[in-house]
């Protein structure tokens, strides 16, 4: 299967349009948070990807609340999923999510993180190959570190350490989009506003 996934598009209308070609290439979306700046303007974002035909699965961020994620999701159905606190079987693979960050609009507890997790996981335990998308990268990882700091989430990371996903889609932090790091079998990447074509 390969999933174009992309986070912090920030509502980029122009970037959405250079991305659509990518996504084409997949199988399945996903879009891994901040879809705008702080509820500014969610229009024009969803509909380029929903017009490839595929699937998409997309989490709020730190900077959209649950609730317009709700929305985009009734607005564009049947084929967009809110995927926060839920899961999803698709040609085999299992993804399960949580949306939000520390900071923004919609946040959770790191114990709220590894709850969700740990009973969206429930739903596809049995699938031969996982996703985990999470918004905010796993604690202590190359994709959070700062230079100054670990800015992850350490119920991510245990969730990560747990039940070994093959992959985890991450994003939230620019300064290190584009990056990718292991945490025992799991590939774990943050896709970034560039997005990336990922194989599993």
């Amino acid at each position: 299967m390969k999933i174009f996934a992309v986070s912090d598009i920030h509502g980029d209308k122009r970037l959405v349009s250079k991305l659509v070609p990518k996504a084409l290439e997949s199988d399945i979306i996903v879009l891994a948070g901040d879809l705008t700046w702080a509820e500014a303007d969610l229009t024009g974002i969803v509909g380029p990807f929903k017009a490839t035909g595929k699937k998409i699965l997309m989490i709020p961020g730190n900077h959209e609340t649950l609730a317009s994620v709700d929305f985009l999701e009734k607005q564009y159905k049947p084929g967009v999923y809110n995927l926060h606190a839920k899961s999803f079987k698709h040609n085999g693979v299992g993804f399960f999510a949580c949306g939000s960050g520390n900071i923004g609009l919609f946040q959770l507890t790191e114990d709220e993180i590894f709850e969700v997790l740990m009973n969206a996981y429930k739903g596809i335990k049995d699938c031969k190959k996982k996703v985990l998308i999470s918004h905010i990268p796993p604690y202590d990882t190359l994709l959070d570190d700062l230079g100054w700091t670990h800015a992850g989430s350490q119920a991510v990371r245990n969730v990560i350490e747990l039940v070994q996903p093959d992959l985890c889609i991450c994003g939230h932090l620019h300064e290190t989009e584009g990056l990718i790091d292991k945490i025992g079998k799991t590939r774990i990447i943050n896709v970034g506003h560039r997005g990336a074509l990922l194989k599993i």
